[in-house]
């Protein structure tokens, strides 16, 4: 297969990171779209809430959303996040703008509803919510899992959708949309990521329940997720062990990892009039591995 040079191919030499991981502390630094995209006002005058837009995909998304007119509130984990997330308000800002820094831990259900009235607050609607935060951790056996971990994954991945759901739908006028990020592992799972693969499936479920509860309810808000194949992120160098960050991607079809950038346009999308018959679906972005 011919090599696109225009984003790099395994192997390569990333050093390791603890959880949750950072984008300063790679050496291969992931592109964000920062100087590529360009947005043609699919959104404006719009507010979005994003989750994990600290960094990687979020981080991607909330600049492509600010360069098509919107306004955007940046929810990060904690304070090991927060220098990512000032540089994602500083696209944010440097796109004309207004951004919105929000810190804490979604597992918890005021903290979600303490997100969502920040917003309200601020922007006086919801227009995307886009639920992207996620943990994952490799481990090679069944009997490495703690159960600790195993809560906890469900915890970041799936309640929060659950939550913020519940307390944006009566703030999010008609034609609204929410967009969850599964994976490529909802259908073709990782066995080192077993309680990750589970969450990815279920919020292709989700995704499809809340649709039809919002559309037979009348409430005309789309809900739609993208499931994401192999993307060079933070949480990839503080997840995997050493010689798996260092393939990371390399059998994938295209032979690489896609860079954040390569993702956030599939969100733009979802969430625009050119999406407005849309609604239910799990979009593939996969870099050429099967979804079926």
């Amino acid at each position: 297969m011919k090599e696109n040079k225009k984003y790099p191919y395994p192997p390569f030499d990333e050093p390791l990171q603890q959880p949750p991981g950072s984008e300063k502390k790679m050496d291969l630094k992931p592109d964000h779209g920062e100087q590529s995209y360009k947005g043609c006002h699919q959104m404006e005058g719009k507010c979005v809430v994003i989750t994990g837009a600290d960094s990687g995909i979020g981080k991607a998304v909330a600049i492509a959303f600010a360069r098509e007119g919107a306004d955007v509130v940046i929810a990060y984990l904690d304070k090991e996040e927060k220098e990512d997330a000032l540089e994602t308000l500083y696209w944010v800002e440097k796109a004309g703008r207004k951004g919105l820094l929000f810190e804490g831990d979604l597992r918890h259900e005021e903290i979600c509803r303490k997100l969502i009235e920040s917003a309200i607050s601020n922007f006086k609607k919801i227009d995307v919510l886009i639920n992207n935060a996620a943990f994952q951790m490799s481990r090679k056996k069944l009997e490495d899992i703690p159960s600790e971990e195993w809560i906890k994954t469900f915890e970041t991945n799936i309640h929060p959708i659950f939550y913020l759901c519940r307390h944006a739908a009566k703030h999010m006028p008609a034609g609204s949309s929410i967009i969850n990020t599964s994976s490529v592992n909802a259908v073709d799972p990782n066995p080192t990521l077993l309680p990750y693969a589970a969450t990815k499936a279920a919020i292709r479920n989700l995704t499809g329940n809340l649709n039809q509860y919002f559309l037979e309810n009348d409430l005309y808000i789309r809900v739609n997720a993208v499931a994401p194949g192999p993307v060079w992120t933070p949480l990839i160098s503080s997840t995997f062990p050493k010689k798996e960050v260092d393939t990371f991607g390399h059998d994938n079809p295209m032979k690489r990892p896609a860079q954040p950038a390569e993702i956030a346009p599939a969100y733009v999308f979802l969430a625009s009039e050119g999406a407005g018959y849309i609604s239910g679906i799990t979009l593939p972005v996969t870099g050429g591995r099967l979804f079926l």
